[in-house]
């Protein structure tokens, strides 16, 4: 199975992206069935080119794209012959997914899919334990008719497209059914299934849009965000978030030793909006400069609790996801004068010195002192959209700090 990749690129698209407002559109706008489909009669991204996705996300450092093959509106970005209701039935007429796992192969790179339990096209497909259920009127609840529907298509993905990295169902279930994930891993046995499937934990977990509480986490988990607040597709009236905001959290999950999936949602025409484009260039950029420390083992937390530490060998790689209020710092449980610090950002040495500072406890009866690492004229405002990374190289025993 080997070690989890640790960046990657989703994808949110589908017939929903012709709306600019949000792949649940459909749900939102109570939007009759026969109204939304015919969406697919005006789906013909003609500027479509997987390989400049595959060239987008290898610049950032990503390892891996999660594609989209059926959201919950039921329309399917492959080539099945369990449903019409999918890309080979569009001006289009040409399988995506084919294009992309070709695209993917040529580039070196992952491919995932992501795959969604909710069906709102299906007619058999409503589940009354679960969310996210949008049935048409003479619509059935049969859920082992629609697991059967759900396996024929996992077996054309899971056969028709190489290996795969991870299958990501998405919306649990609530319905415990271990013959899905069993089905999956008789396909390809090395694949990594989430838990959002069938009632069952699978192998990683999937935060969404957020940052779990603790320290490092103790099972593969793998983050998901957007580029944007409002939609996982595309939005034509988007509120981007700043680069900040998304070093921030990567920093974050990675420093816990978890994985990142950074999603884009390409517009209709197949392209990725320029505003995404420059965001994961951004990131990107960041990423690399730092991923040496994100790729160290996750240490410890310093003393005012916002300071995450990884380490390798005899360095210690400080984080500041949170920012910073002035040009200096002081390390307090570094009391040794280490033989280097640099700011892993640009590679730039750092001024730095022991001083005596107050230790905060006590000072009713007493102040003491300690001896401490501080580091001045840290170039806060030149880096105020990446999350600062300190190197400091410490002597050869050192590093229990």
């Amino acid at each position: 199975m080997g070690m989890p990749l640790k960046f990657g690129m989703f994808v949110h698209w589908g017939i929903y992206s012709l709306t600019g407002y949000h792949e649940q559109v459909r749900w939102r706008y109570f939007t009759p069935r026969e109204t939304y489909a015919r969406l697919a009669e005006r789906f013909n991204p003609t500027e479509y080119d997987p390989d400049k996705w595959v060239a987008l996300a290898k610049a950032a450092g990503m390892e891996y794209i999660c594609f989209t093959t059926k959201h919950h509106d039921g329309f399917c970005m492959f080539d099945t012959k369990y449903t019409d209701f999918n890309i080979m039935h569009t001006p289009y007429g040409r399988d995506i997914l084919r294009e992309l796992a070709d695209a993917c192969e040529r580039g070196g790179i992952r491919l995932s899919l992501y795959y969604s339990n909710p069906d709102w096209n299906c007619p058999f497909a409503y589940n009354s334990k679960s969310s996210h259920q949008f049935p048409s009127a003479g619509d059935v609840e049969d859920t082992l008719r629609y697991r059967e529907y759900e396996k024929n298509q996992i077996r054309e993905l899971l056969t028709n497209y190489g290996k795969i990295y991870t299958f990501f169902w998405d919306i649990p279930t609530r319905i415990a059914d271990p013959t899905m994930n069993e089905f999956i891993r008789s396909l390809q046995p090395d694949i990594l299934i989430n838990d959002r499937g069938w009632d069952d934990p699978g192998d990683f977990s999937t935060p969404e849009r957020s940052v779990p509480d603790g320290g490092r986490f103790e099972r593969y988990t793998e983050a998901c965000q957007s580029v944007g607040r409002e939609s996982w597709g595309w939005c034509e009236h988007e509120d981007y978030y700043t680069a900040r905001f998304l070093c921030d959290s990567i920093d974050k999950i990675r420093v816990k030793d978890g994985s990142y999936l950074l999603n884009v949602g390409p517009k209709p025409d197949g392209t990725i909006p320029d505003e995404a484009v420059d965001l994961v260039t951004r990131v990107g950029k960041w990423y690399n400069s730092v991923r040496e420390s994100l790729d160290a083992e996750p240490c410890l937390v310093l003393d005012d609790k916002k300071l995450l530490t990884t380490k390798r060998d005899n360095i210690l790689y400080v984080h500041i996801p949170d920012g910073l209020i002035c040009r200096g710092l002081t390390l307090k449980p570094i009391d040794v004068l280490p033989k280097s610090v640099t700011l892993l950002n640009d590679n730039r040495p750092l001024e730095y010195g022991i001083v005596t500072c107050p230790e905060d406890k006590d000072w009713s009866t007493q102040i003491l002192r300690r001896q401490s690492l501080h580091v001045w004229d840290i170039p806060v405002e030149e880096f105020a959209s990446e999350t600062l990374v300190l190197k400091i190289e410490l002597d050869e025993g050192k590093i229990e700090v």
